[in-house]
């Protein structure tokens, strides 16, 4: 243990993390500016061609930051998990995706690990960063990496969950603070040392269960809020009300209320997801996890009710959705990125499509769209809003002209309420 904490301390260790992606890359880069020798391990070529060419992929992250780590040798990368023989410290960064049951896959954890006890030596710290189900790391990774070593004094188990939200200009890995646990005591310390040199503010907690649990109770508190927001638009609908505006006046309420807005759906990798890791524990102990399963119903149907609302304003026009001509603007899970994963906006347009409406899409941050989407008829930006029947508004990129956009569109459903501050006539704008 001392060995190893000397080495952190003194910034000798060296780190390999396992998985390049959205978490991954970020932290490896702060591993690296901190002064560790840092190998990232992927199995995407692609991935490492890129980070050895200092080329960025990861939203917040500029080549630059790349280059200026890659060149002295301080950040490598590679697709041989025989990196690790070397490594002092290993951070897993995988995907935790859903199984077709909406069950935790777990596979791309157990290959890394897989990965890592091929090569696991004394002395090596193993941190999983991954989001996942409570219990995982004691269930999972414990009993591995103490199989031929013990726990605390030749191997050291940690999980710290990560907490990057890709866009965030304010936020980043160094200072959000970083919740942080140990199986054993001496785990914990190995870990607050790993994380102390590169992060602000560690938060220790008791156990890796806690630190799972953290993890899932934050992303939940969205998701359910989310729900809430969503079961408040569809009210206000019937009433006549315009839930922005709702919000908007209790949000002037100083204490005991926080606010979160309606939209079309939710997408990307936390928030349709890590509700559910919480309602698949609770189901596995004989318990329900309702606030849980029902954000997710409320929030999964939201792109039924735009496909209703789509359908009742061309009817107002005394249009059929089958055949028009319908525009849908935003195929990002958020604003301001380029991310398609679980995106409302993809949803959208298939729900669109089914019905019988000519769909075609605009986004100016997509390159490359699914491969399930990628017949799609897609517009240029620039190109005029006024040929549609009508302009769906998912996804709020700050590029957007919105005075454009309200000057040029026939009929618009703004289901992000983009449009409230643009200037002109406001007729033809609905809301969810």
């Amino acid at each position: 243990m001392s060995d190893l904490t000397t080495k952190l301390a003194e910034r000798a260790a060296r780190i390999v993390v396992s998985g390049a992606g959205y978490v991954g890359l970020p932290l490896a880069l702060e591993l690296a500016r901190a002064g560790f020798h840092v190998t990232a391990l992927d199995p995407n070529g692609r991935k490492i061609e890129a980070i050895l060419r200092g080329k960025s992929y990861v939203e917040g992250i500029s080549d630059a930051d790349l280059v200026a780590v890659v060149e002295p040798r301080r950040l490598a990368a590679s697709s041989d998990p025989r990196v690790l023989a070397e490594a002092d410290a290993v951070v897993i960064c995988v995907p935790t995706p859903l199984d077709a049951t909406r069950a935790p896959d777990t596979s791309y954890i157990s290959a890394a690990l897989d990965d890592i006890v091929r090569y696991q030596h004394p002395g090596m710290l193993v941190v999983l960063e991954s989001t996942t189900y409570p219990g995982t790391t004691l269930e999972l990774l414990a009993p591995r990496l103490s199989a031929r070593f013990t726990l605390g004094e030749d191997v050291f188990v940690a999980y710290s969950p990560e907490r990057t939200d890709p866009g965030n200009a304010r936020h980043g890995v160094r200072n959000t603070p970083k919740v942080v646990a140990g199986v054993t005591p001496a785990c914990l310390r190995a870990a607050l040392a790993l994380y102390g040199a590169i992060v602000e503010q560690t938060v220790p907690v008791s156990s890796t269960t806690a630190a799972e649990l953290v993890k899932l109770l934050e992303n939940t508190f969205r998701a359910v809020n989310i729900g809430l927001a969503n079961e408040l638009a569809m009210l206000s609908r019937r009433l006549g009300v315009d839930p922005f505006e709702v919000v908007d006046a209790a949000s002037t309420k100083p204490f005991g209320f926080m606010p979160f807005y309606p939209g079309p759906g939710v997408g990307g990798h936390c928030i349709p997801v890590d509700p559910l890791f919480l309602a698949w524990k609770a189901a596995s102990l004989g318990l329900n996890a309702e606030f849980a399963e029902l954000a997710d119903r409320v929030n999964r149907a939201m792109p039924d009710h735009v496909l209703r609302r789509a359908a009742e304003l061309l009817a107002g026009a005394k249009q059929a959705l089958r055949g028009a001509k319908v525009l849908v603007y935003g195929m990002t899970y958020k604003p301001d990125i380029a991310d398609t994963r679980e995106s409302p906006g993809l949803r959208i347009i298939q729900k669109l499509a089914q019905e019988g409406a000519d769909v075609a899409c605009m986004d100016p941050l997509v390159v490359e769209l699914p491969p399930t989407h990628r017949a799609l008829t897609r517009v240029d930006s620039a190109s005029s809003f006024s040929p549609y029947d009508l302009v769906v508004v998912v996804v709020p990129h700050r590029s957007l002209d919105r005075e454009r956009l309200l000057a040029e569109g026939r009929l618009i459903l703004d289901t992000r309420n983009v449009l409230a501050e643009a200037h002109g006539p406001r007729a033809h704008v609905h809301g969810l």
